[in-house]
Order: structure tokens, then sequence, then C-alpha cells
């Protein structure tokens, strides 16, 4: 967030709190992206105004999270939303988010394997964000080998988790729907395989954070990106 932002542009967060609705509690975050600079010149003169601004509003209630992508322009013909089930195994389970049989039989599941470099765009690679060479030094975990997967579910005293993702979207824009929906799937599973093996290379960073520490992050980090939105990109300082 903070290599993306400065001059008025970049991530905005709006909240960061609590919250308890239906049942369900846990912390919600509304975010803005302004993209204003991520799109050629000629985009930024025929955009209407509100079209590369997006917003980001997430439900955080472990082991359940919902994210929902919006943008001003398009309102209801555009969203991005991701609905994650964190669940204790390998990735052995189907149709976990309980989907009706008939919309479930069109999904197009996609195993992702963190320890898998040829997963990774050559352009995303970086070796020091790579499971397969990493080795935890509080932890002991890693490096991930081929065959890891297997090798984790012999050990039962090591703690292991799958991310079960669920990625709807809608794009309603006549000539491009189908395109641009696919687009956004293949950018979605770029993203979440260089996250999560950048999260797995970074565990000596995090794996003794509490929530008391990770509040605190949140807030330094909000107040950094706000004073960054609002710094002239071009000032010397």
């Amino acid at each position: 967030s903070k290599n993306e932002t400065g001059g008025g542009e970049g991530v905005e967060v709006l909240k960061n709190e609590p919250y308890q609705k239906d049942g369900e509690s846990g912390q919600y975050t509304h975010k803005i992206y302004h993209l204003q600079s991520k799109v050629p010149p000629y985009v930024k003169v025929l955009a209407p105004e509100g079209a590369l601004t997006m917003h980001e509003k997430a439900w955080n209630a472990y082991p359940y999270c919902r994210t929902v992508i919006t943008n001003e322009y398009m309102k209801d013909d555009f969203q991005i939303k991701i609905e994650t089930w964190h669940k204790p195994d390998l990735g052995t389970q189907e149709n976990v988010h309980k989907l009706d049989p008939e919309i479930w039989k069109n999904v197009e599941v996609v195993h992702i394997n963190i320890g898998d470099r040829q997963q990774v765009l050559a352009k995303d690679y970086k070796p020091d964000e790579d499971p397969a060479k990493f080795k935890s030094v509080k932890t002991g975990r890693g490096p991930l080998g081929p065959d890891w997967k297997k090798m984790l579910a012999q050990q039962t005293d090591c703690p292991h988790m799958c991310a079960y993702k669920l990625v709807t979207v809608r794009f309603k824009w006549w000539g491009l729907q189908g395109k641009l929906e696919n687009f956004i799937q293949k950018q979605e599973r770029r993203l979440f395989t260089n996250f999560h093996r950048q999260l797995f290379c970074w565990l000596d960073r995090w794996v003794e954070l509490t929530m008391d520490d990770i509040r605190r992050m949140e807030d330094e980090t909000k107040k950094e990106l706000d004073e960054m939105r609002h710094k002239d990109p071009d000032r010397k300082s």
C-alpha cells in the first residue's frame, strides 16, 4: 500500500473497527483505492468521474472472511466478491461454501501450491519470497519441497490450514464482459499465489505478534498512508 500511495492517490483507509451483525463478529475495514496514475493517459481523459475509484469493504470473522470490491461509476454493474473459509486440512474438501449444485458444477476449482515456482510469473518471482528456499528460524518450518503436502499430512504435530477462496466477478459491459471477468479471475489467482508465498516467507516477522501488535501496526500504517496520499510526489524533501 505504501509503495502505491502519494500525490493524492493510492490507498485510503476509511474504517478499521470491530463489528457485530447477524450473529457474526469480527473486524470491518473500508478502503478506497485511487487509481488515476495506474492507467494510461488516454484512459484518464476518457474515464468518467468515479471510474478510477474502487471501494473495498471487508468483514474478517475468522475462520470466515468476506471482501467486496465495487466501483463508484459502474455501481451495481461491477463487483468482485471474495469469500474465504479457513479449514484445518490440506484442501481436500469440496464445495466448502455450500453452493447450490447447479452453481457448483460451473465453478472452476484452482489448486494453488505456494511451493511450486512454476505457478509464479517470471516477473513476480523473488528469491527471498520463495517457500522452496525459505527456512524459518523461529519455527523450523520450510523449505517446502515437491512433496511438502504429503510430508505435512504425516506430521500431526505441525499446524496447517487451507484457505478456500470463492471469487465471484460481475462486470456488465457489452462486448467486454467475458474478457474482463476472465482477466480479473486470473489477476486474483496471481494475487493469491504471490501473497501466500510472501506470507509463508515472512513467517518469522509475524508469528509472535499479538492482536494488539497488529492493531497498533494498522493504526500506524493508516496514518502513514494518509500523510503520503496528501504529499506532492514531485516535491523534494
